[in-house]
């Protein structure tokens, strides 16, 4: 597995769980969210984020984090596999209330610089609404675009626990 794509619900745990394979694997990280925000929450343009997209899913190794369902049709063909971060929604919500709660005076990590974390109600019904809306277009998308991508759909801890066990163990840094 050289490229693996990383999607799921905000507060699913994508972004916690592409450090942790990219540094199980020793593989560069992206996260969609760096590509597409700009300072102030302005998103990149259409054309130029599926550009830049492209040329890092075109990339021979990475670990990608994030949604962007407009880009799967890009990122899928490309993949080694899909892991689906799918916890119950609830989780998802009560995992981005702590994030803006432990984030609320530093950036993400995971965030360019001028994008602080934030939270309305739209954000909250996209959370909310997720499976229902998003997970059916992900899976749409697969079939579509790339219907033989192995594919690990994670819901619990567990199951997250135990498919990063399946995966190397971190290379010793000196």
């Amino acid at each position: 597995m050289r490229r693996i794509l990383i999607v799921g619900s905000a507060g699913a745990g994508k972004s916690t769980l592409a450090r942790e394979v990219a540094r199980r694997l020793d593989l560069p990280l992206i996260h969609l969210d760096r590509h597409y925000w700009l300072p102030g929450w302005v998103p990149a343009g259409e054309a130029d984020f599926r550009a830049e997209v492209a040329a890092l899913a075109a990339r021979p190794a990475w670990v990608m984090d994030g949604n962007y369902g407009g880009t799967l049709d890009l990122r899928l063909p490309h993949a080694d596999l899909l892991v689906l971060c799918d916890p119950p929604r609830l989780r998802c919500l009560v995992r981005v209330l702590r994030r803006r709660w432990a984030y609320r005076a530093t950036p993400r990590p995971d965030r360019p610089e001028g994008c602080p974390e934030q939270i309305d109600l739209e954000f909250l019904r996209y959370v909310w609404n997720y499976p229902r809306r998003s997970r059916p277009r992900i899976f749409a998308a697969l079939r579509n675009t790339a219907p033989t991508l192995p594919v690990a759909h994670l819901r619990t801890r567990r199951q997250i626990r135990r498919w990063l066990a399946t995966l190397p163990a971190p290379p010793h840094r000196s």
